[in-house]
């Protein structure tokens, strides 16, 4: 495995709220920078779950009442913005979504040992505090 970190990587942009045209696939997103207690990972396979989705469509915001389905290509042109996350919250784009992913730790950040440097593992994306790391095959 190489230790360079490329300054760019490809991602899939959600640009803001609404239909699928709101997704760009871009291969020139600034590689970020893991920042104390994180890690940086290279993906090796991401998924799309229905947070995702019903993200990119706004449908968390108390303005929408129906189900996703009646929203889930062009979006909701009645949701409100500044409640439309699963907190309740504001989103700021753009934004890379697909927690659902596995991969190797490429670096790290302070308070995080540099011997993590080449663990394969898995998010878990709803955990709240990571008591126990455990390396898997992905």
């Amino acid at each position: 495995m190489s230790n360079t970190i490329p300054n760019t990587m490809t991602a899939a942009l959600l640009t803001g709220h609404g239909g699928l045209d709101k997704l760009e696939y871009r291969h020139d997103v600034a590689t970020p920078s893991p920042k104390a207690n994180e890690v940086l990972i290279k993906v090796s396979a991401a998924g799309i779950n229905n947070t995702d989705i019903n993200t990119r469509i706004a449908w968390y915001s108390k303005s929408v009442t129906t189900a996703t389905d009646s929203g889930a290509t062009a979006g909701f042109d009645d949701a409100n913005a500044d409640d439309s996350s699963w907190t309740g919250e504001a989103i700021k784009f753009p934004r890379i979504q697909g927690a659902d992913v596995c991969g190797v730790i490429v670096a790290v950040g302070d308070k995080v040992s540099s011997e993590r440097i080449g663990e394969r593992v898995m998010i878990r994306s709803i955990m709240q505090t990571y008591t126990e790391f455990r390396p898997f095959e992905c």
